[in-house]
C-alpha cells in the first residue's frame, strides 16, 4: 500500500495518517463512489486508476467537471464535509479504481494535527480551480466541435491509449450536449482524418 500512496504528493507524516486513518476499497469501471445530494461521510483518495466528477442540471443533464486521478482527491466532497453540507456532484469511478476513504471525522482532526494536510487541500483547491476555470471558459468560448476533441485527446491521454471505448450518448452527456450532435461531429472528424470510429469506440489519429 505505502509504494501505491507515492503518487500523494505530501510529506511521509501525512501518508502516514492516511494509511492509519483511511480504509482501502476498489471499486469497478462506473461503480458510484459519491452521489449527487448524499450526505459525505468520507474523502476519496485515489491510490490508483481515476474517477470522473459530474453535475446534474434541473433537466437531469449531466456535464463533466474534471477527473481525479492517482494521489488526487474531490475537493468538492471535502468543502462539502467541513460544512455539513450534501454533495452537489457524482463521483464516478471512469476505470477499476482503487481508493483510499478517508472519514470525515478523522479529516477535521488532521485540520487540527498537521500543517501539511492543509498544504495537501490548498495545492488541490488551486489545482481544481483552474480545471473549473478552463471548464468554463470551453462551455463559454469554444464551439461543440473543438470541446468535443479536446475531450477526446484528453481520455486517450488518461487512459494511456490512443482508442478510447465510450458510445456517443455518454459523450454527449458530459460534454452536455445532444446525442445526435456528437455523432455528426464524429463523422466529420473522421472525414477530415482526425478520428476513426467504430461500435462504442474512437481512435484518435
Amino acid at each position: 500500500m505505502i509504494s501505491s500512496l507515492v503518487a500523494i504528493k505530501s510529506t511521509p507524516k501525512v501518508i502516514e495518517q492516511f494509511l492509519i486513518y483511511g480504509i482501502s476499497k476498489k471499486f469497478l469501471q462506473g461503480d458510484i463512489i459519491l452521489r449527487e445530494d448524499a450526505y459525505i461521510k468520507a474523502i476519496p483518495i485515489v491510490i490508483s486508476g481515476s474517477l470522473r466528477v459530474m453535475r446534474t442540471d434541473d433537466y437531469g443533464r449531466e456535464i463533466l467537471l474534471y477527473y481525479i486521478n492517482a494521489g488526487e482527491s474531490c475537493i468538492l466532497a471535502f468543502l462539502g464535509s467541513l460544512l455539513n453540507d450534501i454533495s452537489r456532484v457524482n463521483v464516478i469511478a471512469e476505470e477499476e479504481t482503487e481508493i483510499l476513504l478517508l472519514p470525515i471525522e478523522k479529516v477535521n482532526l488532521l485540520i487540527k494535527e498537521s500543517p501539511e494536510w492543509l498544504d495537501y487541500i490548498f495545492r488541490l483547491c488551486h489545482q481544481r480551480f483552474e480545471e473549473l476555470l478552463e471548464a468554463v471558459n470551453a462551455i463559454a468560448f469554444k464551439k461543440v466541435d473543438e470541446r468535443l476533441l479536446d475531450f477526446i485527446k484528453k481520455k486517450c491521454e488518461l487512459t494511456h491509449n490512443k482508442t478510447i471505448i465510450i458510445t456517443h450518448e455518454k459523450l454527449a452527456n458530459e460534454l452536455g450536449t445532444a446525442r445526435v450532435v456528437v455523432s455528426r461531429l464524429l463523422k466529420h472528424m473522421e472525414i477530415e482524418g482526425l478520428v476513426k470510429l467504430g461500435r462504442n469506440k474512437i481512435t484518435l489519429m
